[in-house]
This record gives C-alpha cells, sequence and structure tokens, in this order.
C-alpha cells in the first residue's frame, strides 16, 4: 500500500464507518421471515440436514441409516467412489507405499489403477509439478500476500496467462489443466510462504528447493519447505494421510459446492478453481484447525496441572462463556454431518499418536484425548444430548502438522492441496452430467416503493 492509498483510507475511514451503519440497517432480514417462506437457511433444515440439490458419484458422506422410517445415527462412514476411506489408508500403510496419488486417480477416473496406471501417473504429476518459466519471480516474487490462500488464488489466475488453451471447456483440456494445478499447487504455497517469509519477518534467507520427480507429494512438500530438505518416512506418511482424508468430502461442502456452481457456468478452470480457494478459505470451512490450535495454547498456559479435573474443570469455564475466545466452542468437537463419528478424526487420531511417539510428544497426545472426553461428556450434559459428539478432523490435523512443524500459514493452503483433488473431479462431473447452470431461489421481501425524486427526499 502506498502512501496516498493510506492517507485515502484514513480520510475516508469515518465516511464508510457512517455509510456501513445505513448498509446494516437496510441489509436485515428478521429470522421469522425465513421461517414464513420456508427458507432453509445455508441450505440445510432444522436438523441440519442438507437440502438435496445434485447427485453424485464420487464420494459419500454417511452419519445415519434409515429403520421403520427413522433416522438412526451411525459412526461416520467417508468412500471415495465406492471405497471406505478407511480401507484406502490401511491397505496403502500395510504395503508401506503412499497413498494420495491413487485417491487421486481414484476420484478423477473412478477406479483403482493397476501399478502400471499408477507409475505412469505418478510419472505425469512428476513432470507437471514445474511452473511456468519465470513464475516464481514475476508472479510469487511480487506483492506477496500474508494470506497464503489469497496468494494461493492469485497463482491460480495467474496461471491462465500461461495457459495455450485456457477457455477450452472440454473435458480433455479441463482434465489436462486439473493435473497441473493438482501437481503444482504444493509449489505454489511453499514457495509464497517462502516469498512472504523473505519479505514480512525478520527470516532474511530465501530457499527456493526445486521438487524431486521420484518423490510423492507428501515428500516433496516437506522436502520443499525444510531448509535441510531431511524428513523420516513416518513424517511423509503421515502428512499422506492427511492428503487422503482431505481429499474430496462429498458435493455439498463449501468450496465443492462452489466448485459445481461455477462450472455450471461455463467459466475456465483457473476461475472456477480461485473461487472454491475463496470458499475454502473462510474459517467455517478451511480454516478451523488454526482455532482449535489457538485453543490448545490457551488451554496449556492456564491449565499448568493437566490432571483430568483442572482439563475437566476448563473445558466447562470455555463452555461457558468464561475462558479462551468467550464463544461457548470447544473447536474440533463435534460436526454438521457426522453424529456417533468423524470416521478422518478416528483415522488421524492413530497417527497423531505414532507420530506423537517419535517425537517424544505423547504427554501432549495425552491432553488431546483428555480434552476430547471432557469436551464429549460436558456438551452432552450442558445440551442434554442422548448421542456422543466427538472429535472432528480438523481436532488433530493442526496438532500433526505442528509435529511436522509445519507452519500455521499453511494448514489450510494444505486443505487446499488435498481437495483440489476432489475439486477436479467434481469440475469433470458437472461437465458431462451437470448441463444447467446452479440457479437457486431467492424470495425479495421488501415492499415496492414509489420512485422520489432527489429534491423532495
Amino acid at each position: 500500500m502506498d502512501f496516498n492509498e493510506a492517507n485515502l483510507i484514513v480520510k475516508y475511514s469515518h465516511k464508510i464507518s457512517e455509510l456501513a451503519k445505513i448498509a446494516s440497517a437496510n441489509n436485515n432480514i428478521e429470522t421469522e421471515m425465513y421461517e414464513k417462506y420456508d427458507v432453509k437457511r445455508g441450505l440445510r433444515d432444522k436438523n441440519g440436514k442438507g437440502v438435496l440439490c445434485g447427485l453424485t458419484e464420487i464420494s459419500e458422506v454417511t452419519s445415519w441409516e434409515e429403520s421403520d422410517g427413522k433416522r438412526i445415527p451411525i459412526p461416520g462412514v467417508l468412500c471415495y467412489r465406492g471405497y471406505n476411506v478407511k480401507d484406502l489408508v490401511k491397505t496403502c500403510v500395510e504395503e508401506n507405499r503412499f497413498g494420495f496419488e491413487e485417491t487421486v486417480y481414484l476420484l478423477l477416473f473412478g477406479k483403482l489403477p493397476d501399478k502400471k496406471e499408477l507409475n505412469s501417473f505418478y510419472e505425469m504429476l512428476s513432470e507437471f509439478r514445474v511452473l511456468p518459466r519465470n513464475f516464481v519471480r514475476d508472479v510469487i516474487m511480487k506483492s506477496p500476500s500474508k494470506d497464503m490462500m489469497n496468494m494461493l488464488a492469485k497463482c491460480v489466475l495467474n496461471l491462465y496467462s500461461y495457459d495455450p488453451d485456457p477457455d477450452n471447456v472440454s473435458l480433455t483440456n479441463v482434465l489436462r489443466q486439473s493435473l497441473q494445478l493438482i501437481a503444482q499447487l504444493p509449489m505454489l504455497s511453499a514457495y509464497s510462504y517462502r516469498a512472504y517469509r523473505y519479505y514480512n519477518t525478520n527470516d532474511g534467507s530465501l530457499v527456493i528447493h526445486k521438487p524431486i520427480n521420484e518423490y510423492s507429494t507428501a515428500q516433496n512438500i516437506l522436502h520443499i519447505l525444510r531448509k535441510d530438505n531431511s524428513f523420516t518416512d513416518l513424517e511423509a506418511k503421515v502428512l499422506d494421510v492427511c492428503l487422503t482424508l482431505h481429499a474430496d468430502h462429498g458435493g455439498g461442502n463449501a468450496s465443492t459446492f462452489t466448485t459445481h456452481l461455477a462450472t455450471s457456468t461455463g467459466t475456465d478452470t483457473y476461475s472456477s478453481m480461485a473461487a472454491s480457494l475463496g470458499s475454502l478459505k473462510g474459517p467455517k470451512h478451511g480454516g478451523a484447525n488454526i482455532k482449535v490450535m489457538q485453543m490448545f495454547e490457551n488451554i496449556k498456559e492456564n491449565v499448568k496441572n493437566r490432571s483430568e479435573k483442572n482439563v475437566y474443570d476448563y473445558i466447562r469455564k470455555i463452555l461457558n462463556k468464561k475462558a479462551f475466545d468467550r464463544t461457548g466452542l470447544v473447536y474440533g468437537i463435534g460436526h454438521a454431518v457426522y453424529t456417533v463419528s468423524d470416521p478422518r478424526a478416528e483415522v488421524l487420531k492413530i497417527y497423531a499418536g505414532k507420530l506423537a511417539e517419535e517425537k517424544g510428544l505423547l504427554d501432549e497426545f495425552e491432553l488431546y484425548n483428555n480434552v476430547a472426553k471432557a469436551a464429549s461428556e460436558l456438551i452432552c450434559e450442558q445440551k442434554k444430548l442422548d448421542k456422543p459428539v466427538n472429535p472432528n478432523v480438523d481436532f488433530y490435523s493442526g496438532f500433526v502438522y505442528t509435529m511436522l512443524n509445519l507452519p500455521e500459514a499453511l494448514y489450510t493452503p494444505l486443505f487446499a492441496i488435498a481437495r483440489i483433488a476432489g475439486w477436479s473431479a467434481h469440475r469433470m462431473e458437472e461437465l458431462v452430467s451437470g448441463g444447467r447452470i446452479i440457479r437457486p431461489a431467492y424470495a425479495c421481501v421488501i415492499d415496492r416503493r414509489e420512485y422520489i425524486p432527489i429534491d423532495k427526499r
């Protein structure tokens, strides 16, 4: 921001504040109006069930089953193309290989690859990781943003200019663009972070590592971000599990629905992905694990003796709006869709424990488990619930990223690095099966008025 721009902001700050009050007063729709028109706010009914507005074959989120006309909560299940994500993770770990690339292939093409197909896919992604000539210098190094999600959106939109056929929405061209973006997003994230650190912190070093073709996505992320390029096999495998678990989550989550919405208009791939990045950036969607980490820092500062009783007492204070941010929320507990359990959290908890053991942080891991237990019991007690409230994936993901020494600024970009696989699959599904622009209705509830000439107002 230059001097003149800063002066303009100061000059008009009071006026804008006054105008904001007017805007607020004239944009307030009473809750009763939503009930009168039977509007499903947030496209969800009173029980939190999403309004059915599309069909997908890509992934399924299940948290209940029907029996005698009643909805019965069950442990959560997440399936990619019909395959349980727990089985995908379990098999890849047992076979001592990385699973994210296989997951990407499955989401995009609807089938599990054989060895030859997977090796060919690995090779293609490795080739596509290379950014356009001078892109780092001309785009990333200029005007680095303090927010990496904004930088990612900027980079993705700029890639449009380097594409020889950017507006072609044929399936072949969109697939090519999607594969390039899936491969390049880790580089864009890491290099954007390095540029920000160089220009805006006391870290005067600027380290830019090139990806290694033989490495998986998870390995390359750690290789590129660490100055000494070193990492353990467990670190890379746990990060790979994180990417696999975040690769998709049904068609109704905010960022994926944004993909369907933008794609339905016929827009280009880069605009569609930038829109999805904007949705994911929101703290109600992609930034939740950061709030979890902030909450735990607060707990550690205020609960010196971490006995079970003291943890319970402090969680009760948080729920009663007397501690932390005084919202009454225990972040990372509960989910809008899952009821009994979040399968991603169940898997990630196992690998968080393994990594904590390697890092000598089992006491920290125990604190997470104690907070989860206390929060679940106290929330059920407070809200008189007859079903448990359990951790969601955000509860453990921030802890895992911290143990991997990944910067907080990259927590949401890591989500994007994984989820762009799902966005790409949903974009292609919308192009093949959608056919109509997504255009829901809004009822206008203001009375019609006669225009008043300016001299008579």
